[in-house]
């Protein structure tokens, strides 16, 4: 058993948007993350750093997350901000107990448990939802809230974090979930959402005060999702 990650899979099985339309980095990017995971076991647990499908409503994201449901192993999915089928975390699991989707577990004002390790995470901010003259600093502070909420959720147990937005990123520090990460003594920190050469280059990753920083997202890996524990 391993604990792998990954994010920002962007399918649309259901809808028509394909990735593959911002350049030759996507291109065939489906086949490519069935290749990636197919080294995995089915004892093996994958978390899954958002922007999963393009779907609009879990009816519409229903052939998207039939194939992640049916990757190797276990998935743990979290929310990423053009996750538009995310719904209540009751109207989800109701939906995957419907449609046999027993492989998929959601992250979201929780923790899970992988052995003794606590995975806990949330969607994260960025500067990009900044909004003058906007709500930004209280949904900012609700964001940091869910992510404590998980910390919290951990008790005393090694935490490992995850999030779609960075924390960290050439320029920019989300000096809230930067705080949480350090009170609650978070070791590992992996995050998605970055697209590209430019964007990849510019990604903070290593350790910064104490925590080890990865960039996960799905183009960045190859599509090959990142083993982080046996």
């Amino acid at each position: 058993m391993a604990l792998y990650t990954i994010g920002d899979l962007h399918l649309s099985l259901g809808s028509d948007k394909p990735m593959d339309i911002f350049g030759e980095g996507w291109s065939n990017y489906v086949e490519r993350i069935r290749e990636g995971f197919s080294e995995l076991g089915s004892e093996d647990v994958t978390v899954l750093c958002g922007d999963l499908s393009w779907g609009m409503s879990l009816e519409e994201s229903m052939q998207d997350l039939t194939f992640i449901h049916e990757l190797p192993g276990k998935k743990i999915l979290m929310k990423g901000n053009h996750d538009y089928w995310w719904n209540t975390a009751a109207k989800m699991q109701r939906f995957f107990d419907e449609h046999g989707l027993d492989s998929l577990q959601i992250l979201h004002n929780n923790c899970i448990f992988y052995g003794d390790i606590a995975l806990c995470g949330t969607r994260g901010w960025f500067y990009e939802l900044e909004e003058p003259g906007g709500h930004t600093e209280k949904m900012r502070s609700r964001e940091a809230g869910r992510l404590e909420t998980s910390l919290k959720a951990a008790g005393e147990r090694e935490k490992l974090c995850f999030l779609h937005y960075p924390p960290l990123y050439t320029g920019y520090r989300c000096e809230e979930m930067l705080r949480l990460l350090q009170q609650y003594g978070v070791k590992k920190c992996c995050y998605g959402h970055l697209h590209g050469g430019t964007a990849h280059a510019r990604a903070v990753q290593g350790e910064r005060d104490g925590t080890d920083f990865s960039l996960v997202s799905a183009d960045y890996l190859r599509f090959k999702p990142k083993k982080i524990l046996e």
